[in-house]
């Protein structure tokens, strides 16, 4: 029963908001140069889509998320598993990871440019840098909150390292790791965005720039419109994977009641 009415309650807040904004603007007289009327946004989405040109910048932004989020995945399960199997390393290396999350990743950006460029390897290597960290932060945490039973149970069965690792150590991690994905996934279309609004000439955030700068507020509404879709298709996406892969984890035998 909680899970209909919660499918029912988030369209209807959606509508609610959308009536508050349109409200807001007819009873303060605001100018739709500063917030257009959700009608004017509406119409100037539809326009966008029916231009050829724009499924063009939604597949480069496409592109530049999931192709960075596939390589923080892999390499952040890489060294995450790694860093949590040898606590000397993880220990070692801590103050070296710590500073790097805490580093401003948007700063990188114009070195990013020199390196690869004004195309898409430039954004695809911020949209995976921002999905890395938490994407092995979490792989540690899950590696090093395997029961030691467990491991003493393999050990009694003489299992290698690697049978330990994909036996227990893998799926007993799973749950963590897919969470950091789906934070990951969200920091790789921000990454892949913004990348876009200082150094590109294609994809959803190179539109947002160009519908400014031609100050069509409308069609710039429009495109954050688009840039919220595809940022939650992906995020679903994500979701979905972890129902699939984990369906007997709490978190997701609890989404089914």
């Amino acid at each position: 029963m909680q899970k209909y009415s919660s499918l029912i309650a988030t369209p209807l807040i959606l509508v609610a908001l959308v009536l508050l904004w349109d409200a807001y603007i007819r009873v303060f007289d605001v100018s739709p140069f500063i917030l257009p009327p959700p009608g004017s946004v509406w119409e100037a989405t539809k326009d966008l889509l029916a231009d050829s040109g724009t499924f063009g910048h939604i597949w480069v932004t496409f592109v530049e998320t999931v192709v960075g989020f596939l390589i923080a995945v892999v390499v952040g399960v890489v060294l995450g598993g790694i860093l949590g199997k040898v606590r000397w390393l993880e220990q070692t290396l801590s103050p070296l990871i710590v500073g790097l999350q805490v580093m401003p990743k948007v700063a990188l950006i114009p070195l990013f440019i020199v390196w690869f460029g004004f195309g898409m390897t430039s954004k695809i290597v911020l949209a995976a840098v921002l999905a890395f960290f938490p994407i092995m932060t979490n792989t540690i945490l899950g590696i090093k909150s395997v029961d030691r039973g467990h491991r003493d149970v393999m050990l009694s069965l003489n299992a290698s390292r690697w049978q330990t690792f994909r036996d227990v150590e893998l799926p007993s991690a799973l749950p963590f790791i897919l969470t950091g994905m789906e934070v990951g996934i969200v920091l790789a279309t921000i990454g892949a965005i913004v990348g876009e609004y200082l150094g590109g000439n294609d994809g959803l955030g190179y539109m947002a720039i160009a519908t400014l700068n031609a100050f069509d507020v409308d069609a710039m509404f429009g495109v954050i419109l688009l840039m919220t879709v595809l940022g939650l298709v992906l995020y679903f996406a994500v979701v979905g994977i972890r129902r699939f892969v984990t369906p007997w984890h709490e978190a997701v035998t609890r989404d089914k009641e």
